[in-house]
């Protein structure tokens, strides 16, 4: 392509291909009839940046909960007990 051909449009498809406009949907003005009804349509994939930290955030909340429950004395003593009545069934 070179510089004096104009680019072409991403959403210059035949109106044949096109999905029929959303009679329900007003479009706002400046857009065209069908683009609503486009967007609607497209499934949603993967997450959104908002999703991802929200994610991240309950991530670290529940590491931090299973770090307290683990790390309390009472989850220690259990362990450490059932360690020495395991290595004293071995001997």
């Amino acid at each position: 392509m070179t510089a004096d051909q104009p680019v072409p449009d991403a959403d210059a498809t035949p109106a044949a291909d096109r999905p029929a406009p959303d009679t329900d949907a007003t479009p706002a003005a400046g857009r065209r009839p069908g683009r609503l009804a486009r967007l609607r349509s497209r499934a949603e994939a993967g997450m959104s940046t908002a999703e991802y930290a929200v994610g991240t955030v309950a991530a670290c909340a529940f590491a931090a909960v299973l770090y307290r429950v683990v790390s309390g004395d009472s989850v220690v003593t259990g362990l450490t007990d059932l360690v020495e009545a395991a290595l004293a069934t071995l001997s």
